[in-house]
Protein backbone atom coordinates (compact mmCIF):
# COMPACT_ATOMS: atom_id res chain seq x y z
CA UNK A 1 0.00 0.00 0.00
CA UNK A 2 1.49 3.33 -1.11
CA UNK A 3 2.31 5.42 2.09
CA UNK A 4 -0.13 8.17 3.36
CA UNK A 5 1.00 12.00 3.01
CA UNK A 6 -0.44 15.29 3.76
CA UNK A 7 -0.53 18.84 2.93
CA UNK A 8 -1.45 22.16 4.48
CA UNK A 9 -3.19 24.70 2.37
CA UNK A 10 -2.90 28.32 3.39
CA UNK A 11 -6.04 30.64 2.55
CA UNK A 12 -3.10 33.07 1.56
CA UNK A 13 -5.41 35.88 3.20
CA UNK A 14 -3.83 39.23 4.00
CA UNK A 15 -2.98 39.81 8.06
CA UNK A 16 -2.55 43.11 9.72
CA UNK A 17 0.88 43.63 11.93
CA UNK A 18 2.59 41.22 9.57
CA UNK A 19 1.32 40.58 5.63
CA UNK A 20 2.73 37.17 6.04
CA UNK A 21 1.63 35.84 9.41
CA UNK A 22 -0.73 33.59 7.99
CA UNK A 23 2.06 32.28 5.82
CA UNK A 24 4.84 31.57 8.61
CA UNK A 25 1.69 29.93 10.60
CA UNK A 26 1.17 27.31 8.29
CA UNK A 27 4.98 26.37 7.19
CA UNK A 28 5.32 26.02 10.61
CA UNK A 29 2.14 23.55 11.42
CA UNK A 30 3.20 21.94 7.95
CA UNK A 31 7.19 21.30 9.04
CA UNK A 32 5.96 20.60 12.86
CA UNK A 33 3.06 18.02 11.34
CA UNK A 34 5.72 16.40 8.99
CA UNK A 35 3.30 17.04 5.80
CA UNK A 36 5.13 16.56 2.67
CA UNK A 37 3.40 19.87 0.92
CA UNK A 38 2.30 23.49 1.33
CA UNK A 39 -0.41 24.87 -0.31
CA UNK A 40 -2.10 28.36 -1.68
CA UNK A 41 -5.53 28.78 -2.92
CA UNK A 42 -6.52 31.01 -5.99
CA UNK A 43 -9.26 32.92 -5.19
CA UNK A 44 -10.12 36.67 -6.00
CA UNK A 45 -13.31 36.79 -3.70
CA UNK A 46 -12.75 34.38 -0.41
CA UNK A 47 -15.55 31.63 0.30
CA UNK A 48 -17.42 33.17 2.82
CA UNK A 49 -19.71 35.94 2.18
CA UNK A 50 -17.38 39.35 3.29
CA UNK A 51 -21.01 40.73 4.55
CA UNK A 52 -20.69 38.44 7.82
CA UNK A 53 -16.62 38.83 8.13
CA UNK A 54 -17.03 40.87 11.28
CA UNK A 55 -15.51 40.31 15.02
CA UNK A 56 -18.86 38.97 16.57
CA UNK A 57 -19.08 35.98 14.32
CA UNK A 58 -15.62 35.21 12.78
CA UNK A 59 -12.82 36.09 15.31
CA UNK A 60 -9.47 35.78 13.09
CA UNK A 61 -11.19 38.75 11.56
CA UNK A 62 -9.11 41.12 14.58
CA UNK A 63 -5.98 39.53 12.35
CA UNK A 64 -6.95 39.25 8.96
CA UNK A 65 -9.99 42.30 8.48
CA UNK A 66 -10.53 41.84 4.94
CA UNK A 67 -12.10 38.69 3.62
CA UNK A 68 -12.15 39.15 0.41
CA UNK A 69 -7.94 40.19 0.59
CA UNK A 70 -6.44 37.35 -0.85
CA UNK A 71 -2.69 36.94 -2.17
CA UNK A 72 -1.86 36.58 -5.75
CA UNK A 73 -0.92 32.71 -5.46
CA UNK A 74 2.09 32.54 -8.33
CA UNK A 75 3.38 35.48 -6.60
CA UNK A 76 2.93 34.14 -2.91
CA UNK A 77 4.36 30.74 -4.20
CA UNK A 78 7.58 32.72 -4.96
CA UNK A 79 7.85 34.61 -1.69
CA UNK A 80 7.77 30.73 -0.01
CA UNK A 81 9.88 29.24 -2.35
CA UNK A 82 12.31 32.09 -0.70
CA UNK A 83 11.63 30.82 2.63
CA UNK A 84 11.68 27.12 1.91
CA UNK A 85 15.20 25.99 1.99
CA UNK A 86 15.42 24.59 5.73
CA UNK A 87 11.66 23.03 5.22
CA UNK A 88 11.75 21.92 1.76
CA UNK A 89 8.42 21.54 1.17
CA UNK A 90 6.84 20.70 -1.96
CA UNK A 91 4.53 23.90 -3.04
CA UNK A 92 1.55 23.81 -5.00
CA UNK A 93 -1.66 26.11 -6.08
CA UNK A 94 -4.57 24.42 -4.90
CA UNK A 95 -5.91 25.57 -7.73
CA UNK A 96 -5.72 27.80 -10.29
CA UNK A 97 -8.36 28.51 -12.81
CA UNK A 98 -8.12 27.09 -16.20
CA UNK A 99 -8.89 30.00 -18.29
CA UNK A 100 -8.75 33.20 -16.01
CA UNK A 101 -5.42 33.64 -17.25
CA UNK A 102 -3.90 32.42 -20.75
CA UNK A 103 -2.43 28.71 -20.34
CA UNK A 104 1.01 30.02 -21.54
CA UNK A 105 1.41 31.90 -18.80
CA UNK A 106 0.66 29.51 -16.19
CA UNK A 107 2.79 26.88 -17.89
CA UNK A 108 5.64 29.55 -17.57
CA UNK A 109 4.82 30.69 -13.41
CA UNK A 110 4.98 26.34 -12.73
CA UNK A 111 8.11 25.99 -14.71
CA UNK A 112 9.54 28.77 -13.20
CA UNK A 113 8.53 28.11 -9.03
CA UNK A 114 9.75 24.70 -10.16
CA UNK A 115 13.17 26.16 -11.22
CA UNK A 116 13.22 28.20 -8.27
CA UNK A 117 11.73 25.64 -5.70
CA UNK A 118 14.69 23.10 -7.01
CA UNK A 119 12.08 20.62 -8.65
CA UNK A 120 9.17 21.35 -6.07
CA UNK A 121 6.52 22.84 -8.13
CA UNK A 122 2.58 21.41 -8.02
CA UNK A 123 0.76 22.54 -10.72
CA UNK A 124 -3.12 21.91 -9.21
CA UNK A 125 -5.27 23.37 -12.12
CA UNK A 126 -9.25 23.05 -12.47
CA UNK A 127 -12.07 24.88 -14.20
CA UNK A 128 -12.14 27.31 -11.65
CA UNK A 129 -15.40 28.74 -9.94
CA UNK A 130 -17.70 31.57 -11.10
CA UNK A 131 -17.00 33.76 -8.60
CA UNK A 132 -13.13 33.98 -9.64
CA UNK A 133 -14.39 34.73 -13.51
CA UNK A 134 -17.89 35.98 -14.32
CA UNK A 135 -17.81 39.10 -12.51
CA UNK A 136 -14.33 39.86 -14.08
CA UNK A 137 -15.35 39.76 -17.99
CA UNK A 138 -13.99 36.42 -18.08
CA UNK A 139 -15.60 33.58 -20.42
CA UNK A 140 -17.55 31.62 -18.11
CA UNK A 141 -19.67 29.65 -21.16
CA UNK A 142 -17.40 26.79 -21.45
CA UNK A 143 -15.32 26.33 -18.19
CA UNK A 144 -15.09 22.20 -18.85
CA UNK A 145 -13.79 23.05 -22.83
CA UNK A 146 -11.14 25.85 -21.72
CA UNK A 147 -9.86 23.19 -18.97
CA UNK A 148 -9.02 20.72 -21.59
CA UNK A 149 -7.27 22.95 -23.98
CA UNK A 150 -5.50 25.08 -21.35
CA UNK A 151 -4.24 21.77 -19.98
CA UNK A 152 -3.27 20.17 -23.93
CA UNK A 153 -1.97 23.92 -24.51
CA UNK A 154 0.46 23.44 -21.08
CA UNK A 155 1.82 19.75 -22.15
CA UNK A 156 2.52 20.84 -25.83
CA UNK A 157 4.57 23.95 -24.67
CA UNK A 158 6.18 21.95 -21.58
CA UNK A 159 7.05 19.07 -24.28
CA UNK A 160 8.35 21.51 -26.82
CA UNK A 161 12.04 21.48 -26.15
CA UNK A 162 12.09 25.44 -27.39
CA UNK A 163 10.74 24.19 -30.63
CA UNK A 164 8.03 26.65 -32.26
CA UNK A 165 4.68 25.38 -31.37
CA UNK A 166 1.52 25.81 -33.55
CA UNK A 167 -1.37 24.03 -31.98
CA UNK A 168 -5.21 24.71 -33.27
CA UNK A 169 -8.11 25.93 -30.28
CA UNK A 170 -10.96 27.12 -30.02
CA UNK A 171 -9.83 28.66 -26.88
CA UNK A 172 -6.02 28.97 -26.87
CA UNK A 173 -4.47 28.67 -30.29
CA UNK A 174 -0.45 28.37 -30.73
CA UNK A 175 0.88 30.50 -33.72
CA UNK A 176 4.84 29.82 -34.09
CA UNK A 177 4.69 30.19 -29.77
CA UNK A 178 7.64 29.11 -28.40
CA UNK A 179 8.17 28.09 -24.81
CA UNK A 180 11.80 27.58 -23.38
CA UNK A 181 11.51 27.58 -19.58
CA UNK A 182 13.85 23.77 -19.10
CA UNK A 183 12.58 21.19 -17.00
CA UNK A 184 14.28 21.06 -13.75
CA UNK A 185 16.45 18.37 -13.52
CA UNK A 186 14.60 16.33 -16.64
CA UNK A 187 10.92 16.53 -14.49
CA UNK A 188 8.22 19.51 -15.05
CA UNK A 189 5.54 19.97 -12.52
CA UNK A 190 2.88 17.54 -11.47
CA UNK A 191 -0.15 17.97 -12.64
CA UNK A 192 -3.03 17.84 -10.26
CA UNK A 193 -6.72 17.81 -11.35
CA UNK A 194 -9.38 19.02 -9.19
CA UNK A 195 -12.52 17.08 -11.42
CA UNK A 196 -15.79 15.49 -10.73
CA UNK A 197 -18.17 15.81 -12.90
CA UNK A 198 -17.91 12.98 -16.31
CA UNK A 199 -16.08 14.66 -18.33
CA UNK A 200 -13.26 16.27 -15.58
CA UNK A 201 -13.20 12.94 -14.60
CA UNK A 202 -12.07 11.51 -18.01
CA UNK A 203 -9.55 14.77 -18.31
CA UNK A 204 -8.12 13.75 -15.11
CA UNK A 205 -7.61 9.90 -16.57
CA UNK A 206 -6.11 11.57 -19.55
CA UNK A 207 -3.50 14.41 -17.83
CA UNK A 208 -3.20 14.27 -14.43
CA UNK A 209 -0.37 12.81 -12.22
CA UNK A 210 -3.04 13.39 -9.37
CA UNK A 211 -6.77 13.57 -9.37
CA UNK A 212 -7.31 16.20 -7.00
CA UNK A 213 -11.30 17.02 -5.96
CA UNK A 214 -12.87 19.22 -3.49
CA UNK A 215 -15.08 17.16 -0.32
CA UNK A 216 -18.42 17.66 -1.37
CA UNK A 217 -18.65 14.23 -1.59
CA UNK A 218 -18.61 11.09 0.29
CA UNK A 219 -15.77 8.06 0.55
CA UNK A 220 -17.97 5.49 -1.71
CA UNK A 221 -18.41 8.80 -4.07
CA UNK A 222 -14.71 9.44 -4.21
CA UNK A 223 -13.87 5.51 -4.67
CA UNK A 224 -16.11 4.85 -7.65
CA UNK A 225 -14.92 8.29 -9.05
CA UNK A 226 -11.67 6.91 -9.08
CA UNK A 227 -12.44 4.46 -10.74
CA UNK A 228 -13.26 6.51 -13.61
CA UNK A 229 -10.45 7.90 -13.63
CA UNK A 230 -7.94 5.41 -13.33
CA UNK A 231 -10.32 3.82 -16.56
CA UNK A 232 -9.63 6.83 -18.02
CA UNK A 233 -6.42 6.87 -17.81
CA UNK A 234 -6.39 2.87 -19.20
CA UNK A 235 -8.57 4.27 -22.47
CA UNK A 236 -5.64 6.43 -22.75
CA UNK A 237 -2.89 3.83 -22.75
CA UNK A 238 -1.95 5.31 -19.63
CA UNK A 239 -1.21 2.99 -16.46
CA UNK A 240 -4.32 3.55 -14.49
CA UNK A 241 -2.21 3.16 -11.40
CA UNK A 242 -0.01 5.95 -11.97
CA UNK A 243 -2.94 8.78 -11.18
CA UNK A 244 -2.36 9.22 -7.66
CA UNK A 245 -5.48 9.55 -5.15
CA UNK A 246 -5.50 12.89 -3.30
CA UNK A 247 -8.19 15.24 -2.46
CA UNK A 248 -8.45 18.60 -0.09
CA UNK A 249 -10.52 19.01 2.79
CA UNK A 250 -11.46 21.77 4.88
CA UNK A 251 -10.80 21.33 8.62
CA UNK A 252 -12.75 22.53 11.66
CA UNK A 253 -10.57 21.23 14.93
CA UNK A 254 -9.91 21.62 18.36
CA UNK A 255 -8.42 19.88 21.75
CA UNK A 256 -11.78 18.72 22.97
CA UNK A 257 -15.07 17.72 22.12
CA UNK A 258 -17.44 20.67 23.42
CA UNK A 259 -14.86 22.83 21.35
CA UNK A 260 -15.14 21.79 18.26
CA UNK A 261 -19.18 21.80 18.76
CA UNK A 262 -18.87 25.50 19.52
CA UNK A 263 -16.68 25.77 15.81
CA UNK A 264 -19.52 23.37 14.29
CA UNK A 265 -22.28 25.95 15.50
CA UNK A 266 -20.24 29.04 14.56
CA UNK A 267 -21.90 31.58 11.87
CA UNK A 268 -18.73 30.80 9.92
CA UNK A 269 -18.92 27.16 9.99
CA UNK A 270 -22.63 27.33 9.28
CA UNK A 271 -21.78 29.77 6.21
CA UNK A 272 -19.09 27.65 4.59
CA UNK A 273 -22.35 24.99 4.10
CA UNK A 274 -24.06 27.88 1.58
CA UNK A 275 -20.98 26.52 -0.60
CA UNK A 276 -22.51 22.80 -0.42
CA UNK A 277 -24.48 21.58 -3.31
CA UNK A 278 -28.21 21.74 -2.95
CA UNK A 279 -28.46 17.95 -2.88
CA UNK A 280 -26.06 17.46 0.14
CA UNK A 281 -28.68 20.11 2.27
CA UNK A 282 -31.15 17.50 1.41
CA UNK A 283 -29.43 14.88 2.90
CA UNK A 284 -29.31 16.51 5.95
CA UNK A 285 -33.44 17.06 5.66
CA UNK A 286 -32.90 20.81 4.68
CA UNK A 287 -33.41 23.20 1.87
CA UNK A 288 -30.50 24.86 -0.19
CA UNK A 289 -31.54 28.56 -0.06
CA UNK A 290 -30.38 28.93 -3.61
CA UNK A 291 -32.19 26.03 -5.14
CA UNK A 292 -32.80 22.11 -4.51
CA UNK A 293 -30.72 21.77 -7.57
CA UNK A 294 -27.83 24.69 -6.82
CA UNK A 295 -24.31 23.03 -8.13
CA UNK A 296 -22.20 24.36 -4.70
CA UNK A 297 -19.19 26.12 -5.02
CA UNK A 298 -18.75 26.15 -8.93
CA UNK A 299 -21.85 28.67 -9.27
CA UNK A 300 -21.64 30.27 -5.76
CA UNK A 301 -21.40 34.60 -5.83
CA UNK A 302 -20.89 35.02 -2.04
CA UNK A 303 -19.67 38.88 -2.36
CA UNK A 304 -23.51 39.29 -3.31
CA UNK A 305 -24.65 38.18 0.03
CA UNK A 306 -25.70 40.70 2.51
CA UNK A 307 -25.06 40.27 6.30
CA UNK A 308 -28.92 39.58 7.08
CA UNK A 309 -29.49 37.66 4.18
CA UNK A 310 -26.47 34.95 5.45
CA UNK A 311 -27.78 35.01 8.84
CA UNK A 312 -31.56 34.03 7.45
CA UNK A 313 -30.11 31.03 5.05
CA UNK A 314 -28.02 29.54 8.05
CA UNK A 315 -30.25 29.79 10.50
CA UNK A 316 -31.78 25.99 10.78
CA UNK A 317 -28.86 24.62 9.46
CA UNK A 318 -28.51 21.07 10.91
CA UNK A 319 -24.88 20.30 12.40
CA UNK A 320 -25.09 17.04 10.68
CA UNK A 321 -24.29 19.02 7.70
CA UNK A 322 -21.36 21.10 8.54
CA UNK A 323 -19.70 17.96 9.76
CA UNK A 324 -20.06 16.25 6.27
CA UNK A 325 -19.32 19.32 4.67
CA UNK A 326 -16.00 19.81 6.63
CA UNK A 327 -13.66 17.16 8.89
CA UNK A 328 -14.79 18.25 12.21
CA UNK A 329 -13.72 16.49 15.45
CA UNK A 330 -10.49 15.87 17.92
CA UNK A 331 -6.90 14.83 15.81
CA UNK A 332 -8.11 11.48 17.10
CA UNK A 333 -11.49 12.16 15.50
CA UNK A 334 -10.24 13.48 12.09
CA UNK A 335 -7.94 11.02 12.29
CA UNK A 336 -10.47 8.20 12.30
CA UNK A 337 -12.22 9.61 9.62
CA UNK A 338 -9.37 9.73 7.39
CA UNK A 339 -8.52 6.10 7.78
CA UNK A 340 -12.49 5.94 6.68
CA UNK A 341 -11.34 7.92 3.01
CA UNK A 342 -8.44 6.03 2.99
CA UNK A 343 -10.21 2.60 3.06
CA UNK A 344 -12.17 3.53 -0.07
CA UNK A 345 -8.93 4.52 -1.90
CA UNK A 346 -7.41 8.12 -1.01
CA UNK A 347 -3.26 8.72 -0.78
CA UNK A 348 -2.84 11.53 0.06
CA UNK A 349 -4.69 14.68 2.24
CA UNK A 350 -4.61 18.48 1.85
CA UNK A 351 -5.76 20.01 5.01
CA UNK A 352 -6.61 23.24 5.41
CA UNK A 353 -7.76 24.58 8.82
CA UNK A 354 -10.43 26.82 8.50
CA UNK A 355 -10.98 26.67 12.49
CA UNK A 356 -10.03 30.08 12.72
CA UNK A 357 -13.45 30.53 11.57
CA UNK A 358 -14.09 30.39 15.82
CA UNK A 359 -15.42 33.51 17.03
CA UNK A 360 -12.80 33.66 19.64
CA UNK A 361 -10.22 34.75 18.07
CA UNK A 362 -7.57 32.42 20.26
CA UNK A 363 -9.62 29.21 20.06
CA UNK A 364 -9.02 29.94 16.39
CA UNK A 365 -5.24 30.43 16.27
CA UNK A 366 -4.73 27.70 19.34
CA UNK A 367 -6.39 25.04 16.59
CA UNK A 368 -2.98 24.93 14.75
CA UNK A 369 -1.84 22.91 17.83
CA UNK A 370 -4.21 20.41 17.06
CA UNK A 371 -3.79 20.18 13.38
CA UNK A 372 -0.23 19.77 14.11
CA UNK A 373 -0.97 16.28 16.21
CA UNK A 374 -3.45 15.50 13.39
CA UNK A 375 -0.97 15.75 11.17
CA UNK A 376 1.46 13.78 13.27
CA UNK A 377 -0.87 10.65 13.46
CA UNK A 378 -1.82 10.48 9.91
CA UNK A 379 1.50 9.71 9.21
CA UNK A 380 0.80 6.07 10.67
CA UNK A 381 -2.27 5.49 8.77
Amino acid sequence: MAKFRTGVMDSGVYTRFAPDLQFRGSRSVAMAGGADSLWVTDHLPSILPASIWKPRHVGITRLAPHADGIYEPWTALGYLAAQNRLARLRLGVGVTDAGRRNPAVTAQAAATLHQLSRGRAILGIGTGIRDNNEPYGVDWSAPVGRFEEALATIRALWDSHGSLVTRDSPYFPLRDAVFDVPPYRGSRPEIWVAAGGPRMLRAAGRYADVWFPGFAQRPHEYRHRLDLVRAAASDAGRDPSSVAPAAVFSVLTAARPGQVDALVESVGARALTLCAPGEMWTRHGATHPLGDDFTGLQDYLPQTLDERTVLDYIEKIPASLVREFCLAGTPDEIVEQLAHWRDHGLRYAVLMNLSAIHPSVTQGMISNASLVATLRKLKRL
